[in-house]
């Protein structure tokens, strides 16, 4: 049965705002929370344990992208229409807002919140980096996990693929792999709508490096939808 539209941006909608409430919310709120943190793993899990339970709550409306890149990938997959993918990527951007928003009045609830000195998860490099990694240390580390994590996405969700039932799970646990080597480089983005909206709140160093956590994800996207596409899923 085809799917309504507007069900389908509003499921992408959705589903990428609990992506940067829960897992930014668990940097923001729980990472470094005295004796209760749940340091970077927990921070890992997580971001993947939102897009599985995404996936499976809206994978079969939407296809659960809820990531501009995603959406862009499957475009030069073949996999999409461009005026869909426009569409979809407006949503997941409104989402990310709004995701962002709701995690700035929870976390302003304790007195103790500063918005400039706690941030809101916002990706960044050298000095805004968690670990002071460099420019061109964040460029090719959004360039190659995003890469490998369309590619988990397209092969996952392959109609060659007879584990298929469990894309889900296997496009979340790449996310919390990707996750655990890359929080300390830029706190990981392959997603430009998890980057633009805590970055829209907090602002400062976290809008003017913007640019890199959208051309990064995206670039890293098409190289891999290519890749599958021409070299990898050819017939």
């Amino acid at each position: 049965m085809e799917v309504n539209i507007n069900s389908k941006l509003l499921a992408e909608f959705f589903g990428t705002l609990v992506l940067v409430l829960l897992g930014c919310g668990s940097a923001v709120i729980a990472g470094t929370n005295g004796s209760i943190g749940v340091g970077l793993l927990g921070i890992s899990f997580a971001f993947g344990l939102s897009v599985i339970a995404m996936a499976y709550a809206i994978g079969h409306i939407s296809g659960c992208h809820i990531n501009p890149a995603v959406s862009i990938g499957m475009v030069i997959a073949g996999r999409m229409k461009l005026n869909e993918a426009v569409l979809y990527i407006i949503a997941q951007i409104l989402g990310g807002i709004a995701g962002a928003w709701i995690l700035f009045l929870i976390a302003s609830g304790k007195s103790e919140y500063n918005l400039t000195n706690n941030g809101l998860g916002q990706n960044g490099y050298d000095l805004f980096s968690p670990m002071h990694y460099n420019l061109w240390a964040g460029l090719i580390a959004e360039i190659i996990f995003t890469f490998i994590f369309l590619l988990v996405i397209l092969g996952s969700t392959s109609s060659k693929n007879i584990n298929g039932g469990f894309a889900g799970l296997a496009i979340g646990l790449s996310l919390v792999l990707i996750h655990i080597v890359g929080i300390p480089v830029t706190g990981v983005s392959v997603n430009p709508a998890r980057s633009i909206g805590p970055a829209l709140f907090v602002g400062g160093a976290a809008i003017s490096q913007l640019w890199l956590f959208i051309v990064a994800p995206i670039t890293g996207s098409i190289l891999s939808a290519i890749v599958w596409r021409f070299l990898l899923e050819r017939k």
